[in-house]
Order: structure tokens, then sequence, then C-alpha cells
């Protein structure tokens, strides 16, 4: 990308408010696993996935109007549209559907092809380059997901459908980031969020009859689970994301999302009462560890053109950071 508004951070200071909005969102993201356990038990995939972006396009467009953004510039919206559709439609809608056919553990080793596929994205088409730095920590997190993934499968509960099913969600996910980044050029995050969120919800409308059906049988814990969904992980969360990714870049957003297998597995021992195990923890650790490489710069990288600053620049222009 090239003629971009929204520049990177030129000092640490700067980068402090990306960093904690990437934070928020892999917390938040990270806490969505646990409710839709609750909610996905009364709710089918599709209408999880409605409800969940009802909920957020309300909460988003409340903030719109209070905050008076209005539409976004006409140079955004194939990037919204391109994002709304796969990322908050295709990917949660499929995510939900893959999750019932194969076991959790399965699911999060092929949901987790998606932050390389966005780096590889993000070099071919948005011409970020692939740090040496961003390759490792990557290779690194990968290897933790797939220890995490293997200690938390199941015996025969994984399918043909479900595996090819969690590949369609990391490959939708993977497109929708990519494509979200060039509209960050032209429109602030909560508008880019906002109206993806609303692309999201009328490619959902179909399993409307399955929501109003299922949310008069359904309980109300399960429901509220739904509720939070969507104002926290996808109303927040896809807000503080977007704002993050308008100023790194998106190979190392991806990358970010590897602390997601770590935290779930923190918050299913204290919310759950679910003890990991030793093979477990290890996988996470092993995630978090691939995260701070990921997100390191060498000290060296870039004498004579500011630091920090300057080794992003040349990762954004495709040039080696070392």
């Amino acid at each position: 990308m090239t003629n971009e508004p929204n520049l990177l951070p030129h000092s640490p200071r700067a980068a402090w408010p990306a960093l904690a909005a990437a934070a928020v969102t892999v917390v938040l993201w990270a806490s969505a696993f646990v409710s839709i356990r609750s909610a996905g038990d009364a709710y089918s995939p599709g209408a999880l996935a409605l409800g969940r972006l009802l909920a957020g396009s309300l909460a988003l467009g409340c903030v719109l109007l209070i905050r008076r953004e209005g539409l976004p510039p006409r140079a955004a919206w194939p990037g919204i549209a391109v994002s709304g559709l796969l990322w908050f439609g295709v990917y949660m809608v499929v995510l939900n559907w893959g999750e019932q056919q194969v076991d959790a553990g399965t699911a999060a080793m092929v949901v987790n092809i998606g932050p390389i596929l966005i780096a590889l994205l993000g070099a071919r088409l948005l011409g970020e380059g692939l740090p040496p730095r961003l390759v490792a920590g990557m290779a690194v997190s990968f290897a933790g997901a797939v220890v995490v993934g293997l200690s938390m499968s199941g015996e025969g509960g994984s399918s043909t459908l479900g595996v090819v099913l969690c590949l369609v969600a990391a490959v939708g996910y993977a497109a929708g980031v990519v494509a979200q980044k060039p509209a960050l050029a032209h429109a602030s995050a909560l508008q880019v969020t906002t109206f993806g969120c609303l692309v999201g919800t009328v490619a959902c409308l179909p399993f409307a009859g399955q929501l109003v059906g299922q949310a008069s049988d359904a309980p109300l814990p399960a429901t509220l689970n739904m509720v939070y969904l969507g104002v926290f992980p996808t109303a927040l969360a896809f807000t503080t994301w977007a704002y993050a990714l308008a100023r790194t870049t998106a190979g190392r957003m991806g990358a970010t999302t590897y602390a997601v297998p770590a935290l779930v597995v923190l918050m299913s021992w204290l919310a759950l009462d679910e003890v990991p195990a030793p093979l477990t923890l290890a996988g996470g650790a092993l995630c978090l560890a691939g995260v701070a490489v990921s997100r390191s710069r060498a000290r060296t990288a870039a004498a004579g053109t500011g630091g920090e600053a300057g080794a992003e620049a040349a990762s954004r222009r495709g040039e080696p950071s070392r």
C-alpha cells in the first residue's frame, strides 16, 4: 500500500495505543470461545452468527450516530464489502458449523493457518514483505497452536466436512483482513467495522427464521452469551482490531492473534474449571513466545532512518527489515 493517511507510529510511545488496541482484541476474541460453548448448544451456526451480528450492528450503529461519523467514503466500500461478506458473514457461520463437526483441538489447528495466509496475502497483494522475525515468530506460534490442538483433540471427534469448513473459515478470515486493510486508508476504524458488520448481517439474513424460532426456546444464559458475543468480541474487538490494523501491517496483526489459543486455555481454566494438561500449557507458552518474536524488531535494522519506524516502513514497502 502507498499514500495511506494512516501512517505507522514513529516512536515506541506512539505505538502503545495500537498495541493496547490489539491486546483488547485478543483478550475479547479469546473470551468468545468460552461464550460460544454456551450459546452454541441452543443456537444453530447460522442463527448464532446472525444474532451476534445483529447485536454488534446495533451497538456499533449507536456509537456511530453519537460520534456523527456518517457514511464511509466511496473508495472504502470495496474493502468494507469484501471483508464484511467474507469475515463477518462467511467466517462466522462456517466456523460455528465446523466446530460442531470437529473437536476443539482440530478446529484450532486448522483455523490457525489464517495468520499464515494473512502474511502471504499481505506480501503478495499489499506489498508488505515478510520480515524474518515475522516468519520466525509465526512458525513458533503455529507450532504452539498445533501442540495445543493435539493436546485438546478428542478421539473420533473429527470429520472431513468439519476440517474443510474450518479451512474455509481460515481462508475467509485471511481474505477479509487483507481486504479490510486498504479500506482503513480511506475510512475510520469505526466506519469500517460498523458497515462491515452490517454487510455480514445482511448476508446472514436467510437464517432469520432459525434465529426467531430458536430464541423462543433457548435458555436465558445462551441468549445473553449471544448478545455478549455481539457487543464485545464483535463490536468492540473488531473496532480495536481495525484501529490497530490501520497502524501496522496485516501480517504482524495476524501473528498477534496467535496469543488467542493461550488465553483460551487460561480462560477455560478459570471460567470452566478445565484444568489444562502440561502439553497444553507448553503449547500456549509457544504461542505467546512466537507472538513476542513476530512483534519484535531488530535494533540495528534502521540505522539512519528512525530506528523502529524505518524497519516497519521497509516492511510495508516489501523490503528486508534487516
